[in-house]
């Protein structure tokens, strides 16, 4: 599949991963969730990121999500799927597969595994050229401090420029909009997509930064998109004005509630069955959920009315 013409720009949540109350994979409320999210107007989607607890999930259960939400999505959205694992070469294999089930992009951590496992920059860039080399659609690195790899701007700007299908970039780590920034001006023509992430808790810097894309968690797209497309036609004072609208709920999300945000509102509106997490995560406290609620409450999106 070659790359798109235009690049991928604006909003691509993540779908979170949906239980059934014993821990197997709620298939229905997935499908449910995907349809919502699509509803509410995002411009693509993500599955299978960290927010989707992917870490929490066997293999063979990756592969059953990936097919279903793809054969659910039927081309309606592009999809990017996560395909990160230490290995070069299991990465570049779910990255192949994920491809040929229809993926539009995949997303790829930097190697790494638990608190200390580290590769350096020679060995990260043969990593992401070994992946490029198994597919033909563009890979999204992972800039996150889950992954404990410091990847420079510069580092990032070489592997655009050198490895032929990394092209998108979202970055979450502290001072976002700066990186986004110097990684733009190193990378130039080299970037297709500079992109932020982390809820959209740095969403307005890393516009005025130059992302083009945001990848946020799943509840509230409605809300998130209208800020970027605020900001996309220039009117810059309609863009704080939602932005400062919907804030505390994003904050709420990213602070607080944290990965499990998306699903206690899906599960209020009616779009999926169980908000429970898979063990050994704990469920949200009642009385963070509530907080999430009362705040969605004032805002009114479309996912406390979607199911009902």
């Amino acid at each position: 599949m070659p790359h798109p013409s235009t690049p991928y720009r604006g909003i691509f949540p993540v779908v979170p991963t949906t239980f059934h109350e014993d821990g197997t994979l709620d298939l229905a409320s997935q499908k449910r969730a995907i349809d919502f999210m699509i509803d509410a107007g995002v411009d693509g989607l993500a599955i299978l990121a960290n927010f989707s607890e992917q870490f929490s999930l066997a293999d063979d259960e990756r592969e059953l999500l990936t097919r279903t939400a793809l054969e659910h999505v039927a081309g309606r959205v592009p999809v990017i799927v996560t395909t990160s694992h230490y290995a070069s070469q299991v990465c570049a294999e779910r990255s192949r597969r994920a491809q040929d089930m229809g993926a539009a992009m995949v997303m790829v951590m930097p190697p790494y595994h638990g608190a200390t496992f580290r590769v350096p920059e020679a060995g990260i860039a043969e990593f992401y050229a070994r992946v490029s080399d198994a597919i033909d659609i563009p890979i999204m690195v992972q800039d996150a401090p889950a992954s404990g790899t410091v990847l420079s701007a510069a580092f990032l700007a070489k592997l655009a420029r050198e490895v032929e299908h990394v092209s998108y970039f979202k970055i979450e780590t502290a001072g976002a909009a700066a990186k986004l920034r110097e990684l733009i001006r190193l990378g130039g023509d080299a970037i297709e997509g500079p992109w932020d992430g982390e809820e959209a808790i740095t969403l307005l810097a890393d516009l005025h930064a130059g992302a083009t894309g945001s990848m946020t968690g799943g509840g509230f797209p409605d809300g998130i998109r209208p800020i970027i497309e605020a900001f996309r036609t220039g009117d810059a004072d309609a863009a704080f004005t939602l932005y400062q609208r919907w804030l505390p709920l994003i904050n709420h999300e990213n602070r607080q509630a944290g990965m499990l945000a998306a699903k206690a509102l899906m599960k209020e509106g009616g779009v999926i069955a169980c908000d429970a997490p898979r063990h050994p995560l704990p469920p949200m406290h009642p009385e963070t959920r509530r907080e999430l609620l009362d705040i969605a409450r004032r805002l009114d999106p479309l996912v406390l009315r979607w199911g009902h």
